[in-house]
């Protein structure tokens, strides 16, 4: 079964840094887009980064100067690598590819289950 696995969160203190991974599992041929996501308790999910297949990158202006979203394509996996992390940073972060290419076909917009980004004042 092809999927999405996120890893890489805890609890940091402000200021702190952590970084998560999304590392797609299975039989795979290639990965397009990957887009990470966060969603704050009683808030909507809101975009945070995103790199393209070819490797172009964009920032929400929120995350922008902090954040590095970065890809290993022999792994298969996009990093986001979060700096200067502030309490508002608290959230669940979720990563979506636009399709990834299996050799049964394309599976589109897959999400990975989210992992817990906590961060103290």
């Amino acid at each position: 079964q092809v999927q999405l696995v996120e890893s890489g969160g805890g609890l940091v203190q402000s200021g702190g840094s952590l970084r998560l991974s999304c590392a797609a599992s299975g039989s795979i041929i290639s990965i397009g887009s990957v887009d990470w996501y966060r969603q704050a308790p009683g808030k909507e999910r809101e975009l945070v980064a995103g790199i393209t297949s070819g490797g172009t990158t964009s920032y929400a202006d929120s995350v922008k100067g902090r954040f590095i979203i970065s890809r290993d394509y022999a792994k298969y996996s996009v990093y986001l690598h979060m700096n200067s992390l502030k309490p508002e940073d608290t959230a669940v972060y979720y990563c979506n590819a636009d399709y990834i290419a299996t050799p049964r076909g394309p599976i589109f917009g897959p999400w990975g289950q989210g992992t817990q980004v906590t961060v103290s004042s």
